[in-house]
């Protein structure tokens, strides 16, 4: 057997200008790169528009940076199932409504069913509810799979149908009430003061983020050594390996930087019986509860997309169905699992809306369709199939929702937000036939 190095993909040649060395180098994502840069001239766009304006730039601040990452949580999970089901030529128009519908049916639990049944404020309440709402929104999503899978119904036509179908059914089961309150352990699941970590725990967040980073390094070359293929330059792994952790660490200052309102200092003070000074109690937010699910629910997607035979099936299917399903692979069956996972986070992203909102309406989710498909479609997974990034879909859900906080901010009406992103959404996808239309 050879002990021969397979080449790299894309060789270093000598005319390669400087840039051009160090993407090959680092094998960094250009269309990473260039989403990071409109992240960040979005941010200094919008927060330099606030200086002019109104003599302060509120948008680059600890404080709404903060609530953007909460914002950002319940799209940015859905936008990582979304990503399954577009990879593999299909499209999800219900995921919104069945936020929706997941969102009452465990506020109906929580409000009316289980108190009387185990009594009110009873620990168990909020974990039934948690997992009701996530096995509802399984249910749906599998049976919306099913109908397309099995009876060959295009998948826009049945999701538009569940569009309609579990928000009428959400409106029946509520009676076009909001239900609340909701249990107060099942609220701190929504961020806040109190759903959030802290500052040690977001040190420790932190902490553990860069010894990941750095085991994932090492063995990545480990694995690279062992299967003969080409290894990066030492340089680019330890520049790559800093990059990240600087960007943990930065992270943890910045949510550290956040702290408790002054009200919320007092109460808590006069609970615990604690003097407040004249200057007052610094207590960080730390990282809330609905960025760590996302983060959470973003590694776990990866490694399924990336390190298991589920994933390569996904990519199978969407490079090419029929050859798919020639290769051996139950391709039908892929359908309804897609479906069910991408029902599952809908379901879940219900819980961090729902606890975010402190009660359940069937109105919850509203339009969040929209924004989940722009999401992923932002972060480079193409409506062509066969392409997509579960990270990409993630900074993307955090570049939609940039845009409309910061528009918010800056006193754009709701109507001008609807037209910024849906000629957003157009653009990404022309974009995208770019760039395809390059690579080929």
């Amino acid at each position: 057997m050879s002990d021969s190095v397979s080449p790299p993909a894309d060789p270093i040649k000598p005319r390669d200008g400087l840039l051009t060395r160090f993407l090959k180098a680092t094998e960094l994502d250009t269309r990473l790169i260039g989403m990071v840069g409109a992240l960040a001239l979005i941010w200094v766009g919008f927060h330099l528009y606030g200086a002019l304006v109104n003599n302060f730039g509120a948008f680059l601040t600890p404080r709404n940076l903060w609530n953007l990452s909460v914002q950002t949580s319940s799209i940015g999970i859905m936008a990582t199932g979304m990503v399954l089901v577009i990879v593999t030529r299909h499209i999800d128009l219900s995921v919104g409504s069945i936020l929706g519908f997941c969102a009452v049916v465990m506020g109906m639990l929580q409000v009316y069913i289980l108190p009387p049944i185990l009594g009110l404020g009873h620990p168990m309440i909020w974990i039934i509810a948690v997992v009701a709402g996530m096995v509802t929104g399984a249910c749906v999503g599998a049976l919306q799979g099913a109908l397309i899978a099995y009876l060959k119904i295009p998948a826009f036509i049945v999701t538009l149908g569940g569009l309609l179908v579990w928000r009428g059914t959400g409106f029946l089961i509520a009676r076009g009430e909001t239900i609340s309150p909701v249990d107060p352990t099942f609220a701190l699941l929504g961020g806040g003061p109190y759903g959030a970590i802290g500052a040690t725990g977001s040190w420790i967040v932190g902490a553990l983020a860069c010894i990941g980073i750095v085991a994932l390094s090492l063995n990545g070359r480990r694995q690279r050594r062992k299967f003969k293929f080409a290894l990066r330059p030492v340089w680019a792994d330890v520049f790559l390996a800093v990059l990240a952790c600087g960007v943990a660490i930065g992270a943890v200052l910045l949510v550290n930087s956040y702290p408790w309102p002054k009200g919320i200092v007092r109460q808590y003070a006069q609970r615990e019986g604690i003097k407040v000074p004249e200057e007052g109690i610094f207590i960080s937010h730390g990282f809330a509860i609905p960025v760590l699910i996302l983060i959470t629910v973003g590694i776990l997607m990866t490694i399924l997309m990336n390190r298991t035979r589920f994933g390569r099936y996904v990519f199978a299917i969407g490079g090419n169905p029929e050859a798919a399903e020639l290769a051996g692979i139950n391709t039908r069956m892929m359908t309804v699992k897609i479906f069910a996972m991408m029902g599952f986070l809908a379901g879940l992203s219900a819980v961090v809306a729902s606890a975010r909102l402190n009660s359940a309406t069937n109105a919850l989710g509203t339009l969040d369709e929209l924004y989940v498909i722009a999401a992923a479609v932002i972060g480079g997974t193409s409506l062509a199939g066969g392409i997509g990034t579960i990270y990409g879909a993630i900074l993307g859900a955090l570049v939609m929702q940039s845009l409309q906080t910061g528009m918010v901010l800056i006193g754009f009406d709701a109507a001008i937000q609807q037209v910024v992103v849906g000629s957003v959404l157009v653009l990404a996808v022309y974009l995208d036939i770019l760039y395809r239309g390059k690579s080929k």
